[in-house]
């Protein structure tokens, strides 16, 4: 049953808070808060920056802050400020000494947060949490006394747990075929760029037969079980296409048109196609289907494939970690978007747990 109440408009203004509101000491982020040791590492955040050139930069705390509420949270860079500048509680945790309706640092900000902020200094802070945490926690055992002809037992120091994974990218399951295609498009669009910004406007514009290249990528993408040989053949026809427009590309530039017109995006895209093009035109001469650092996305040219050997999924195309778990604290010891031996790192994870785990 639902009976409708006459209840008058809601405004802001008219929204009643509690008088003397405060911050619950149960929160998450306040107990959070309460184990990062902000001030240890304020100094060594402090020596990347110069004490007489350029604008005041936003305190450590903030920094770090914001980037652990980013991915605690699994949210973009905007919607960061935007929970930051409506929860008290976000507010407290970056740092503030009052609530404030107005958002305390650009989006913006958050790239250069994860510039100074590397992984290795994330690594060195977790590691003091947890050194400060066992100290605080550990219990003082009292010995007992045993009769001098009783063997003293040495017992482990407890149980060591090693690991590697891969975080899988969210990209497509990349081909040879799709993988040149996309490169083919993104070489087409700087072209015309290019092209509209040369110096000579009368200049008649390339050829580029993206039609006719886009209907022989369909031929075969479209299949559901191409051929070796139609694949082959596909692939070499966009190797010529994008061949043809990078010789397009290099006739602009001698004819005017400047390579500084690309914005830094632009630029770095056309030397990732261009590095995709001789990937793929060695793999093809070659027969072969592995070559180092192989591009597996036009977008994001850093990712590499890891070959993990399970069982309908070989493959995964992300970062590998290596993680070590020790007196239930998980530590990351490795990242690389390069597949490595994790057997390297055993040398180095032995060495720290028998340290007490930092």
């Amino acid at each position: 049953m639902y009976r409708k109440a006459n209840q008058p408009e809601l405004t802001p203004e008219n929204f009643e808070l509690p008088v003397a509101m405060q911050l619950s000491p149960d929160n998450r982020w306040v107990i959070m808060a309460k184990l990062i040791p902000w001030g240890e590492f304020e100094l060594e955040y402090a020596e990347k920056f110069s004490e007489k050139m350029g604008a005041p930069a936003k305190p450590f705390r903030m920094a770090l802050g914001a980037l652990i509420i980013k991915e605690t949270l699994g949210i973009s860079d905007r919607e960061t400020v935007e929970q930051i500048k409506e929860n008290p509680y976000l507010q407290y945790f970056i740092g503030l000494s009052e609530y404030s309706n107005e958002a305390p640092f650009e989006a913006s900000m958050m790239v250069y947060f994860r510039e100074r902020i590397k992984m290795d200094f994330v690594k060195k802070i977790n590691q003091k949490m947890v050194k400060d945490f066992q100290s605080e926690t550990e219990e003082i055992e009292t010995e007992k006394k045993k009769e001098e002809t009783e063997l003293v037992e040495v017992k482990n120091r407890g149980k060591l747990i090693l690991d590697a994974t891969a975080a899988p990218a969210d990209i497509t399951y990349p081909n040879d075929l799709g993988i040149l295609n996309g490169a083919r498009k993104q070489i087409e669009k700087i072209l015309d760029f290019l092209h509209q910004n040369r110096k000579n406007k009368l200049d008649k514009k390339p050829r580029t037969y993206r039609k006719k290249a886009r209907k022989d990528y369909l031929k075969v993408a479209k299949k559901r079980r191409p051929s070796r040989k139609e694949r082959t053949d596909a692939i070499f026809k966009q190797l010529q296409y994008i061949k043809r427009n990078l010789s397009h590309i290099e006739k602009l530039i001698n004819s005017g048109a400047e390579l500084t017109s690309l914005n830094a995006r632009k630029y770095k895209m056309l030397l990732v196609v261009a590095e995709v093009y001789r990937q793929q035109l060695w793999m093809y001469e070659n027969e072969s289907k592995r070559i180092d650092d192989r591009i597996v996305s036009i977008a994001q040219p850093h990712i590499r494939p890891i070959v993990r050997g399970k069982a309908g999924k070989p493959v995964e195309f992300g970062a590998k970690l290596s993680v070590s778990c020790f007196d239930n604290y998980v530590f990351l010891d490795h990242l690389s978007w390069d597949n490595f031996n994790e057997s390297v790192d055993l040398k180095s994870q032995i060495e720290r747990e028998a340290r007490g785990g930092f």
